[in-house]
C-alpha cells in the first residue's frame, strides 16, 4: 500500500516536472504569452472607457483574460493531452507504466497550474500597473480561497474531459473548439453572469470559471456584489461540491478507459 502510495506520487511529481522544466526552457515566449492575451483584454477595457463604464468593469475584464488562461490550459493541454498522447504513439506506455493514470493526470495538472499561473498572473499585475484597476486587498484571503477551489474544480473537469476526449477519437479537436469561444460567453469572463439570466446563469455554472470569477470579483471589488449571481458563501459551496463530483468522475472515467485498453488491447473511439 505505501509502496503503491510512493510510486503514484513520483509518477504525479515525474509529470509534472515535464511541464516545469518546459516553461524554464521557454523563457523568450514568456513576454508574448503575456503580451499578445493583454492586448486582446485591453481591447475590452477601451471599449468600456468609451462607454464611460465605472472603473471597476476594468477589473471584471482583467480577471475575466487571467482565467482564460487557465481555461485554455485545459482545453489544449488536459482535455486533449491523452488524445495526442495516443495520435503520437505515446499512450500505450501510459498504460503499461505500474502507475495509476490518475496520478499521471494530476501531475499534468499541477504543471499546468504553475505553467499557466505565470501568465494569469502577469496580465494581472499588468492590468494594475498600466490600467490602474481598483483592487479591495482586504478581501485577499478570501479570492485566495476562491482562486484555489476554483482549480481544482476546473482541473477536475479537465481531468474528467481528457478520458471523453480520448474516447471521442478524432472528434476531440472540434470539441475542443467547441468548448472555447462559447464558454468565454456563458463563463462571464468579461461581463458579470447576472446579466444572462437566472436560468442560462445557473447551467453556466457547471462551468467552475463561472463561479469561480464571480466569488472573485466579490472578494476583490466589494462594489461588484450587487452585480454578483449567488453570495460568495453559496458560491464557495458549489465549487466544493463541482470539485468533488469533477474529480469523482475523472476516476470512474479512467477505470472504464483502462479496462477498454486491456480488454481490447487498444483504444476504441466509441463506447460498447
Amino acid at each position: 500500500m505505501i509502496k503503491n502510495l510512493i510510486l503514484n506520487i513520483r509518477a504525479c511529481l515525474g509529470r509534472a516536472q515535464v511541464r516545469f522544466i518546459g516553461l524554464k526552457r521557454d523563457l523568450y515566449w514568456i513576454p508574448f504569452d503575456v503580451l499578445l492575451p493583454l492586448l486582446g483584454v485591453s481591447t475590452f477595457i477601451f471599449i468600456y472607457k468609451s462607454l464611460k463604464m465605472p472603473p471597476i468593469t476594468y477589473t471584471f475584464v482583467i480577471l475575466g483574460g487571467s482565467m482564460i488562461s487557465y481555461w485554455l490550459n485545459i482545453l489544449w493541454s488536459m482535455a486533449s493531452q491523452l488524445y495526442w498522447e495516443r495520435m503520437t504513439g505515446n499512450l500505450p506506455l501510459f498504460f503499461i507504466a505500474p502507475c495509476s493514470i490518475n496520478s499521471i493526470l494530476i501531475g499534468m495538472a499541477v504543471g499546468g497550474i504553475y505553467a499557466t499561473s505565470v501568465r494569469a498572473l502577469s496580465i494581472i499585475l499588468l492590468g494594475i500597473i498600466f490600467f490602474k484597476i481598483p483592487i479591495y486587498w482586504q478581501g485577499l484571503p478570501q479570492a485566495i480561497l476562491a482562486f484555489l477551489l476554483t482549480l481544482i474544480s476546473l482541473y477536475g473537469l479537465g481531468m474528467m474531459l481528457s478520458s471523453i476526449f480520448l474516447l471521442s477519437g478524432r472528434e476531440a479537436w472540434h470539441l475542443s473548439n467547441l468548448l472555447q469561444e462559447p464558454i468565454y460567453l456563458f463563463s462571464g469572463f468579461f461581463f458579470p453572469i447576472k446579466t444572462l439570466g437566472f436560468w442560462v446563469a445557473s447551467l453556466a455554472s457547471l462551468i467552475p470559471a463561472s463561479l469561480g470569477l464571480d466569488s472573485l470579483r466579490q472578494s476583490l471589488i466589494p462594489e461588484s456584489k450587487p452585480f454578483a449571481f449567488l453570495s460568495f458563501e453559496i458560491e464557495i459551496t458549489i465549487l466544493c461540491i463541482l470539485s468533488i463530483i469533477y474529480i469523482y468522475m475523472s476516476f470512474i472515467l479512467v477505470k472504464k478507459i483502462e479496462k477498454i485498453a486491456r480488454r481490447e488491447g487498444r483504444l476504441i473511439t466509441r463506447w460498447q
